[in-house]
């Protein structure tokens, strides 16, 4: 196999390699299959073209002509003529599809649905950064900017996904790219021949040419690597919880700034519950006369899984100027219109907003994007809530318990879909839900029963320092041991209200925060909380609070007799709002129309939250780790430039010191010719190096002259019985680099400055060094003899 073969299977490879990245942001993953077919017919039609040989803007162009004719193929053959050549009809269709792709990308979140346009931009994406890996590293012969594209292609990966498997994509698309640097030094390195490095490297004594400085630049790559992933662990972690820097909270992941789970949510808002310091989250300014129901609600959790509670993937759009009503709510359910202006702390970093629940308009800048069937506003490209504020107008929606009463069943799809329970979920959970609710006529009279035993009845007490569980197994734990904070509160009775066939999830946010004097209400870390919100038809989701001593049980499930469990259904709840509002208009979300349309995909809830500040030591790690990221693509350059200065600085006057630095004189010279394309050729006298280096560079006869000048001092101290000093050689020198780089052009003197060949000399010293120490340490290792038999007698 030649070498440019070799290199363009190795850039198809890297691409591909690269392209992985893309993987866990489409679900499935057939696309991948497509690409690799139509890369492997790009690819080989560079290499049938260079064999030809064609010009090397005609490769290229060739190769984009062949790309072009197969995504006309594959998308557009009805559009196109003879179902491959595009026509003005195949570009239109292109174009709306690259549109509905890009739609679909807005609409949808991770992982989404394979649509034609999304197929499109993943396909066309990996043919077009193959074509400029192929045409730089391949046609152009240079594969370290061709490391360019294919960071570019892992960078819109990493940037669009959650983060949960970015090393393992990391370290495939690096090895992709190792493997094409690998493949261009092997191939340089065989065109010149066997390097003599010094004593023999294969067991029979001879040479063993490029091997050698290859096997090390394997090594070198892959150590690098292996600090590339090592150095980031050791990096303070960036990642939040819900309220609470250290902890875990709700986000991709299983605790550690990740999905709020039956674990490490247990920590997370215990934590905050503790805290020593009551410190302010948000502060509030609100119209409404009573904040005692005022519940910040951040996201709702609706899929449980017998272990873990976490938001379902849904779909996000813009966010409108008017929220829809919410999905469920009657028009003859009383309700009234509050503003409230929301302060968030300059240390909270929180990606959801924290917002009265049901909220109908939001005024705040930034990138923000809203999901219609939790009605929540999540931050775009890392947008958080830091220092933010924004004005929400809600709803106070105050029902009546009759009207919960006597809610109807649900549609249902949205039944279905949340009162979905495990096979795996203890059966005591079941079986004792029934027990409580026993004697209940309706779903409502179920759910203020469940209320009562969490909160009056059950004997239950609220401790923030109880032993965590974990497992399908906590919630039983719980129900047995009778204690518990908001987290356990909340999941069991939402878990329990499933096994009745009520729809239920749980919503997380903050109680009901302090007033203060002058009429704002302070929120502070201790006001972390979380809540059963439960849907009853006609009225939509309703909040509910099991939790004894914390927040404010709902108006429409207290009772109004002594000694009743129940309130009273004939008579509505008291409210302090001040009307009701127009007739709702209707809910043009799909939450209004369809809930099944509403299970799409769309960004598991990120919550993450800021410090005090960032610690000294934060810092120091952080600077370190920049510095490192600056410093190690910069490694060649800085030991190129700082090996220049040595060799051409100043020198002793001694006898013995004319041929060192005659000799370091040369080996600048020829480094810096091979910088610029020149490679050495050791097996030449320097007469005939120097003649060679004035040809291939076309130097003008100044620089010919001083390279002939070098070459002469290098003969004189070789040679002459007492070599004497030649003044200026290390300006002649100075005045080839200069001619070099005038006839450069700016892709190769860039290369020669940041990458420049001459620097894979570390690597052969590297090699050297490690071969001579392998000797040094067998010599030194004691050998075993064979004790001598020849006194013996047979």
């Amino acid at each position: 196999m030649s070498g440019r073969t070799r290199m363009a299977l190795c850039a198809a490879a890297a691409t591909l390699m690269a392209s992985c990245a893309l993987l866990p942001l489409v679900s499935p993953v057939t696309w991948l299959l497509q690409a690799i077919f139509l890369l492997a017919i790009q690819t080989g039609v560079g290499m049938a073209t260079r064999r030809v040989p064609l010009a090397r803007p005609l490769t290229v162009a060739a190769q984009a002509l062949v790309a072009l004719m197969l995504l006309t193929l594959t998308f557009a053959n009805q559009q196109a003529i003879v179902g491959v050549i595009p026509g003005p009809e195949a570009f239109t269709h292109f174009a709306d599809l690259l549109q509905s792709g890009a739609d679909d990308v807005s609409r949808y979140s991770i992982p989404a649905p394979l649509s034609d346009g999304i197929r499109l931009m993943l396909i066309g994406g990996v043919l077009i950064i193959g074509l400029a890996v192929d045409t730089l590293a391949v046609t152009f012969r240079s594969a370290a900017p061709a490391g360019l594209p294919l960071l570019a292609l892992y960078s819109v990966a990493a940037g669009l996904s959650d983060g949960g498997a970015d090393w393992l994509w990391f370290l495939v698309a690096a090895m992709g790219y190792l493997m094409l640097l690998l493949a261009e030094g092997r191939d340089r390195l065989s065109q010149w021949g066997r390097v003599f490095g010094g004593a023999p490297r294969t067991p029979g004594g001879e040479p063993s040419g490029a091997v050698a400085p290859v096997r090390t630049g394997r090594r070198i790559g892959v150590v690098a690597l292996g600090i590339a992933l090592a150095v980031p662990l050791a990096l303070p972690s960036m990642n939040g919880g819900l309220l609470d820097a250290a902890g875990a909270g709700v986000g991709s992941g299983s605790g550690n700034g990740g999905t709020i789970s039956a674990v490490n949510p247990l920590v997370s808002l215990r934590d905050s519950l503790n805290v020593d310091e009551d410190r302010e989250v948000l502060s509030l300014k609100t119209n409404s006369a009573d904040v005692s129901n005022l519940y910040l609600r951040i996201v709702s959790l609706d899929d449980f899984d017998g272990t873990t509670w976490q938001p379902s993937k849904r779909s996000i759009e813009a966010v409108p100027d008017k929220f829809p009503t919410p999905f469920g709510l009657g028009a003859d359910v009383k309700r009234a219109e509050v503003e409230t202006t929301v302060s968030a702390a300059d240390w909270y970093a929180q990606n959801w907003l924290p917002m009265p629940y049901p909220p109908s308009a939001v005024d705040i800048r930034g990138n923000w994007r809203y999901e219609p069937l939790g009605m929540t506003v999540v931050g775009d490209r890392r947008q958080t809530t830091r220092g933010a504020t924004y004005t929400v107008r809600s709803l106070d929606v105050q029902p009546t318990a009759d009207q919960l009463a006597g809610a109807p069943e649900p549609p249902a799809a949205l039944k279905r879909e949340f009162t979905r329970l495990p096979d795996s979920l203890p059966g005591v959970v079941g079986r004792t839900a029934r027990e409580v609710t026993d004697g209940a006529t309706s779903h409502y009279e179920q759910a203020v029963k469940l209320q009562e035993y969490f909160s009056i009845t059950g004997g239950f007490q609220y401790d923030t320092d109880v032993k965590v569980g974990s497992g399908p197994e906590a919630i039983a734990r719980f129900l047995r041991d009778k204690e518990g904070f908001c987290v356990h509160f909340s999941f069991a009775m939402a878990a329990m209200a499933r096994s009745l066939d009520i729809p239920a999830r749980v919503a997380v946010g903050f109680a009901p925060g302090t007033p203060q004097g002058d009429g704002s209400v302070s929120v502070g870390l201790r006001d972390a909380h979380a809540w059963p919100e439960l849907y009853f038809e006609g009225v939509g989701w309703t909040r509910f609070e099991p939790t004894p001593t914390r927040g404010s049980v709902p108006s429409y499930t207290q009772a109004d007799t002594p000694g009743s469990t129940l309130p009273d259904v004939a008579r509505p709840s008291q409210s302090t709002s001040t009307g009701p509002s127009a007739t709702p208009s209707t809910s043009e979300s799909c939450a209004g129309q369809n809930p099944e349309l509403c299970a799409s995909e769309s960004p598991e809830a990120a919550v993450a939250v800021g410090g005090d500040g960032p610690k000294w030591y934060v810092l120091l790690a952080w600077a370190l780790g920049g510095a490192a990221a600056l410093l190690i693509p910069s490694a060649p350059m800085l030991w190129r430039l700082r090996t220049r200065s040595v060799r051409l600085g100043a020198h002793g006057r001694a006898e013995a010191d004319i041929p060192l630095h005659t000799l370091s004189v040369w080996q600048e010279l020829t480094d810096t010719a091979w910088d610029f394309g020149i490679p050495p050729d050791d097996s030449q006298t320097p007469r005939k190096t120097a003649a060679r280096i004035v040809r291939l560079g076309h130097l003008d006869p100044p620089a010919a002259a001083s390279v002939h000048r070098v070459a002469d001092a290098v003969e004189q101290v070789l040679y002459a019985p007492v070599p004497h000093s030649t003044a200026g050689l290390a300006d002649d020198v100075r005045r080839v680099r200069s001619d070099l780089r005038s006839r450069a052009a700016w892709t190769a003197e860039l290369r020669a400055l940041l990458l420049p060949r001459s620097s894979v000399r570390v690597a052969w010293a590297v090699s050297d060094w490690w071969i001579a120490f392998k000797r040094r340490a067998a010599a030194a290792r004691p050998t075993l003899r064979r004790p001598s038999t020849s006194g013996r007698q047979g």
